[in-house]
């Protein structure tokens, strides 16, 4: 059985028989295509090493060590994974090989992972999953099962790179939108959707449809970016935000715990809020296009480029 087929079978415990080809076919879709076909062609070339040691808990996904194979491989291996460039999430090292992705993704993972229900034992979705860091965060704290969905497939290319060699994983991120997953079943205990609100043309929809994933209790953690109510109470761009194209709305904290109340939400609990640094998202020799730095006013720090506040980003939870 084969990747996606490993999925259709998850889902086909929950979806109809109608759900589940509608997904397939779906997915089929946003696979043809030539790049997909390069970067397949280029997963199923990696070499195959087998890993000494794999740790999920550390900031670094760990995957092996320089030990586990000769440097001709190794130098392979890294050329074939800068060929996936450029890598967002992360970091991960494989068998010696330090993956420094744009984003320091362990950093808000540190924000959060003592602060939600416990994943032990849990299904779990992941909206807006990137390559599979935070999926794979989720397993190490004991998942039972994380679906992933990003639309973008360079994404899925870069997981099963990193899965080759963690073997038969109840994992799966799936060139998907969230918009097109069916929502008529209380699938999950766990749903995150973290940078992604921001770019919803109707976030209280978004909202919605995430509570008709949860099951009765299961929590929401949700991570966006947020605007200071001293500035606004809602901004919505016009034009670009920090060089973004698709920002639609940034809410204030106190409006975004408004949109969580309308949606039947409870317990609603602020955990973190942080602006992003320089330290945080950053130009990396994984990711060689403009980052944060390049995204604020030079002669002010405090604004984007274009004279909104730079980034601010909550985390917050809820319960269904």
């Amino acid at each position: 059985m084969n990747y996606f087929d490993e999925f259709y079978a998850f889902i086909n415990r929950y979806f109809s028989a109608g759900e589940t080809e509608t997904v397939k076919n779906q997915i089929k879709q946003s696979l043809a295509s030539a790049d997909w076909e390069k970067w397949n062609k280029l997963i199923k070339n990696l070499p195959d090493i087998s890993p000494s040691a794999i740790d999920l808990l550390s900031d670094k996904i760990i995957i092996g060590k320089q030990s586990d194979t000769d440097s001709g491989t190794l130098d392979f291996l890294k050329n074939s994974l800068k060929q996936l460039m450029p890598w967002r999430k992360g970091p991960f090292e494989l068998f010696g090989i330090f993956i420094d992705t744009e984003w320091r993704s362990d950093w808000k993972w540190n924000r959060l992972k003592d602060k939600i229900k416990p994943l032990e034992g849990k299904t779990v979705l992941d909206i807006g999953s990137g390559n599979g860091y935070f999926a794979l965060k989720m397993l190490g704290a004991g998942a039972e099962s994380v679906t992933g969905l990003d639309s973008y497939l360079l994404y899925t290319a870069q997981f099963l790179s990193v899965k080759k060699y963690l073997g038969n994983i109840p994992v799966w991120v799936i060139p998907l939108r969230f918009e097109n997953f069916p929502l008529t079943h209380e699938i999950y205990d766990t749903v995150f959707s973290m940078g992604v609100l921001y770019h919803q043309k109707d976030p209280l929809n978004h909202l919605n449809n995430i509570h008709k994933l949860l099951k009765p209790g299961g929590e929401l953690v949700l991570e966006t970016l947020v605007i200071n109510e001293s500035y606004s109470n809602l901004l919505q761009p016009k034009g670009r935000y920090a060089k973004m194209r698709n920002v639609k709305n940034i809410p204030s904290i106190s409006l975004l715990k408004e949109w969580l109340a309308e949606n039947m939400y409870r317990d609603i609990r602020l955990i973190d809020v942080s602006k992003t640094t320089t330290g945080e998202q950053r130009k990396t020799e994984w990711m060689e296009y403009e980052s944060f730095s390049d995204f604020l006013d030079p002669a002010d720090r405090t604004k984007t480029i274009e004279g909104y506040p730079a980034p601010e980003r909550a985390i917050v939870l809820a319960v269904k």
